[in-house]
Protein backbone atom coordinates (compact mmCIF):
# COMPACT_ATOMS: atom_id res chain seq x y z
CA UNK A 1 0.00 0.00 0.00
CA UNK A 2 1.16 3.58 -0.68
CA UNK A 3 0.89 6.70 1.11
CA UNK A 4 1.40 10.31 0.38
CA UNK A 5 0.69 13.39 2.63
CA UNK A 6 -2.50 14.43 2.91
CA UNK A 7 -2.66 18.09 1.39
CA UNK A 8 -4.16 21.69 3.54
CA UNK A 9 -6.93 20.44 1.64
CA UNK A 10 -8.44 17.06 1.75
CA UNK A 11 -9.73 16.99 -2.25
CA UNK A 12 -6.37 18.31 -3.10
CA UNK A 13 -5.03 15.76 -5.90
CA UNK A 14 -1.53 13.81 -4.91
CA UNK A 15 0.82 15.54 -6.44
CA UNK A 16 3.69 13.65 -8.56
CA UNK A 17 7.57 12.42 -7.60
CA UNK A 18 8.71 10.93 -4.52
CA UNK A 19 7.55 11.17 -1.08
CA UNK A 20 10.53 12.70 0.08
CA UNK A 21 11.66 14.64 -2.85
CA UNK A 22 11.52 15.76 -6.09
CA UNK A 23 12.84 13.29 -8.88
CA UNK A 24 15.08 16.00 -10.65
CA UNK A 25 17.53 15.62 -8.06
CA UNK A 26 19.86 12.56 -8.02
CA UNK A 27 21.80 10.66 -5.34
CA UNK A 28 25.62 10.91 -5.81
CA UNK A 29 26.33 7.20 -5.15
CA UNK A 30 29.67 7.84 -4.69
CA UNK A 31 29.30 10.21 -1.95
CA UNK A 32 27.13 7.99 -0.56
CA UNK A 33 29.92 5.10 -0.11
CA UNK A 34 32.06 7.19 1.16
CA UNK A 35 29.73 8.01 3.78
CA UNK A 36 28.64 4.74 5.38
CA UNK A 37 31.80 3.49 7.39
CA UNK A 38 31.66 -0.48 8.87
CA UNK A 39 29.90 -0.43 11.60
CA UNK A 40 27.26 1.11 13.77
CA UNK A 41 28.90 4.34 14.88
CA UNK A 42 27.39 6.12 11.40
CA UNK A 43 23.65 4.46 11.82
CA UNK A 44 21.32 2.76 12.37
CA UNK A 45 20.75 4.65 15.36
CA UNK A 46 18.62 3.76 18.60
CA UNK A 47 16.48 6.58 19.76
CA UNK A 48 18.94 6.68 23.11
CA UNK A 49 21.53 7.92 20.80
CA UNK A 50 19.79 10.85 18.56
CA UNK A 51 18.57 13.81 20.39
CA UNK A 52 14.96 14.39 20.35
CA UNK A 53 15.20 17.70 18.36
CA UNK A 54 16.89 15.61 15.38
CA UNK A 55 13.70 12.90 15.46
CA UNK A 56 11.73 15.64 15.08
CA UNK A 57 13.17 17.15 11.94
CA UNK A 58 11.24 17.74 8.99
CA UNK A 59 12.72 15.16 6.73
CA UNK A 60 12.30 12.53 9.20
CA UNK A 61 9.15 10.22 9.05
CA UNK A 62 7.86 8.74 12.27
CA UNK A 63 6.82 5.24 11.48
CA UNK A 64 6.70 4.53 15.63
CA UNK A 65 9.07 1.91 15.95
CA UNK A 66 11.21 3.22 13.11
CA UNK A 67 11.68 6.53 12.29
CA UNK A 68 13.05 6.89 8.52
CA UNK A 69 14.68 9.69 6.34
CA UNK A 70 14.63 9.17 2.96
CA UNK A 71 16.31 10.50 0.12
CA UNK A 72 15.09 13.17 -2.89
CA UNK A 73 13.02 11.19 -5.13
CA UNK A 74 12.08 7.81 -2.51
CA UNK A 75 8.64 6.89 -1.89
CA UNK A 76 7.70 5.32 0.99
CA UNK A 77 5.14 2.44 1.01
CA UNK A 78 3.70 0.41 4.02
CA UNK A 79 2.88 -3.61 3.66
CA UNK A 80 -0.43 -3.53 5.74
CA UNK A 81 -2.39 -6.45 7.08
CA UNK A 82 -5.62 -6.12 5.55
CA UNK A 83 -7.83 -7.90 7.85
CA UNK A 84 -5.86 -6.53 10.99
CA UNK A 85 -5.02 -3.13 9.55
CA UNK A 86 -1.54 -3.54 11.33
CA UNK A 87 1.42 -1.78 9.30
CA UNK A 88 3.96 -5.59 8.89
CA UNK A 89 7.04 -3.60 7.11
CA UNK A 90 8.30 -0.43 5.85
CA UNK A 91 9.33 -0.32 1.73
CA UNK A 92 11.84 2.71 0.64
CA UNK A 93 11.70 2.88 -3.16
CA UNK A 94 13.64 4.69 -5.34
CA UNK A 95 13.61 3.90 -9.40
CA UNK A 96 14.04 -0.08 -9.57
CA UNK A 97 15.59 -0.28 -6.27
CA UNK A 98 13.91 -1.52 -2.65
CA UNK A 99 14.67 -1.51 0.72
CA UNK A 100 12.25 -3.31 3.15
CA UNK A 101 12.69 -2.62 6.81
CA UNK A 102 11.27 -5.01 9.57
CA UNK A 103 12.26 -4.15 13.17
CA UNK A 104 12.12 -7.02 16.47
CA UNK A 105 12.68 -7.05 19.72
CA UNK A 106 15.83 -9.05 21.26
CA UNK A 107 17.29 -9.68 24.46
CA UNK A 108 19.38 -7.51 26.72
CA UNK A 109 22.18 -9.73 27.03
CA UNK A 110 23.18 -10.68 23.07
CA UNK A 111 22.43 -9.96 19.63
CA UNK A 112 20.24 -12.33 17.83
CA UNK A 113 20.76 -11.86 13.94
CA UNK A 114 23.59 -14.74 13.67
CA UNK A 115 20.54 -17.00 14.77
CA UNK A 116 17.75 -15.62 12.80
CA UNK A 117 20.78 -15.41 9.36
CA UNK A 118 20.76 -19.06 9.67
CA UNK A 119 16.64 -19.92 10.25
CA UNK A 120 16.51 -17.49 6.59
CA UNK A 121 19.06 -19.43 4.66
CA UNK A 122 17.67 -22.71 5.79
CA UNK A 123 13.98 -21.52 4.51
CA UNK A 124 15.99 -20.02 1.40
CA UNK A 125 17.32 -23.69 0.69
CA UNK A 126 13.66 -25.52 1.77
CA UNK A 127 12.22 -23.15 -1.06
CA UNK A 128 14.36 -24.53 -3.89
CA UNK A 129 16.77 -21.63 -3.89
CA UNK A 130 20.50 -20.54 -2.23
CA UNK A 131 21.81 -18.17 1.07
CA UNK A 132 25.82 -17.50 0.94
CA UNK A 133 26.79 -15.36 3.43
CA UNK A 134 29.25 -12.17 2.92
CA UNK A 135 30.62 -9.45 4.14
CA UNK A 136 29.44 -6.04 3.87
CA UNK A 137 29.28 -2.73 5.30
CA UNK A 138 26.86 -3.66 8.42
CA UNK A 139 29.00 -7.19 8.77
CA UNK A 140 27.64 -10.22 7.88
CA UNK A 141 24.79 -10.38 5.46
CA UNK A 142 23.17 -12.87 3.17
CA UNK A 143 22.65 -12.69 -0.33
CA UNK A 144 19.63 -15.31 -1.44
CA UNK A 145 18.51 -16.48 -4.42
CA UNK A 146 14.92 -18.00 -4.71
CA UNK A 147 12.33 -19.41 -7.08
CA UNK A 148 9.59 -16.23 -7.36
CA UNK A 149 6.06 -17.22 -9.16
CA UNK A 150 4.84 -14.23 -11.17
CA UNK A 151 0.84 -13.20 -11.70
CA UNK A 152 1.30 -15.03 -15.16
CA UNK A 153 2.29 -18.50 -13.42
CA UNK A 154 6.18 -17.65 -14.87
CA UNK A 155 9.13 -18.74 -12.10
CA UNK A 156 11.99 -16.42 -11.95
CA UNK A 157 14.80 -16.01 -9.87
CA UNK A 158 15.18 -13.63 -7.29
CA UNK A 159 18.04 -11.83 -5.93
CA UNK A 160 18.12 -9.99 -2.46
CA UNK A 161 20.08 -8.92 0.00
CA UNK A 162 19.24 -9.55 3.69
CA UNK A 163 21.19 -7.49 6.45
CA UNK A 164 20.90 -7.55 10.06
CA UNK A 165 21.69 -4.95 12.60
CA UNK A 166 21.85 -5.98 16.12
CA UNK A 167 21.03 -2.77 18.09
CA UNK A 168 20.37 -2.56 22.22
CA UNK A 169 16.98 -5.14 22.75
CA UNK A 170 16.60 -4.98 19.03
CA UNK A 171 17.02 -6.40 15.75
CA UNK A 172 16.85 -4.27 12.46
CA UNK A 173 16.17 -6.52 9.63
CA UNK A 174 16.80 -5.39 6.07
CA UNK A 175 16.06 -7.08 2.61
CA UNK A 176 17.83 -4.99 -0.31
CA UNK A 177 15.55 -5.54 -3.16
CA UNK A 178 15.35 -4.90 -7.28
CA UNK A 179 18.51 -3.56 -8.97
CA UNK A 180 20.57 -2.63 -6.04
CA UNK A 181 21.03 -6.77 -5.05
CA UNK A 182 22.51 -7.34 -7.88
CA UNK A 183 24.51 -4.15 -8.93
CA UNK A 184 26.98 -2.45 -6.53
CA UNK A 185 26.32 0.66 -8.26
CA UNK A 186 23.09 1.05 -7.38
CA UNK A 187 23.19 -0.05 -3.20
CA UNK A 188 24.96 2.78 -2.06
CA UNK A 189 21.77 4.56 -1.60
CA UNK A 190 19.38 1.74 -0.28
CA UNK A 191 22.48 1.53 2.53
CA UNK A 192 22.79 5.20 3.34
CA UNK A 193 18.88 5.03 3.94
CA UNK A 194 19.52 2.12 6.14
CA UNK A 195 22.15 4.06 7.84
CA UNK A 196 19.36 6.97 8.50
CA UNK A 197 17.25 4.56 10.45
CA UNK A 198 16.00 5.18 14.00
CA UNK A 199 15.22 2.75 15.99
CA UNK A 200 12.40 3.42 18.98
CA UNK A 201 12.36 0.29 21.20
CA UNK A 202 10.74 1.44 24.42
CA UNK A 203 10.94 0.65 27.65
CA UNK A 204 8.30 -1.65 27.50
CA UNK A 205 9.06 -5.72 28.35
CA UNK A 206 8.89 -7.95 24.61
CA UNK A 207 9.37 -11.15 23.97
CA UNK A 208 12.44 -11.61 21.60
CA UNK A 209 11.76 -11.90 17.59
CA UNK A 210 8.24 -9.86 18.53
CA UNK A 211 8.06 -7.30 16.21
CA UNK A 212 8.18 -3.47 16.69
CA UNK A 213 5.00 -1.66 16.66
CA UNK A 214 4.37 -0.03 13.71
CA UNK A 215 2.00 3.07 12.37
CA UNK A 216 0.68 5.03 9.41
CA UNK A 217 3.17 8.52 9.17
CA UNK A 218 1.13 11.61 10.63
CA UNK A 219 -0.97 13.19 7.92
CA UNK A 220 -0.93 10.40 5.30
CA UNK A 221 -3.54 8.57 3.79
CA UNK A 222 -3.71 5.66 1.36
CA UNK A 223 -3.50 6.42 -2.37
CA UNK A 224 -6.03 5.58 -4.68
CA UNK A 225 -4.85 2.67 -7.72
CA UNK A 226 -4.84 5.34 -10.31
CA UNK A 227 -2.03 7.50 -7.97
CA UNK A 228 -0.34 4.51 -7.12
Amino acid sequence: MIFRRKGKNDDEPATSGGFFGDDDETVEADDAEEAAPVGRSAGPFDSTEVDAESLEAEDRIDLGALVVTGLPGMELRLQVDEASGDVQAVLLVLEDSALELRAFAAPKTSGIWSEVRREIASEATRMGGTASETEGPFGTELVLVVPVEDPEGQIFSQTSRVIGVDGPRWLLRATVLGRAAVEPDAAPPMEQSLRNVVVVRGPEPMAPRESLALRLPAGAQAATEEEA
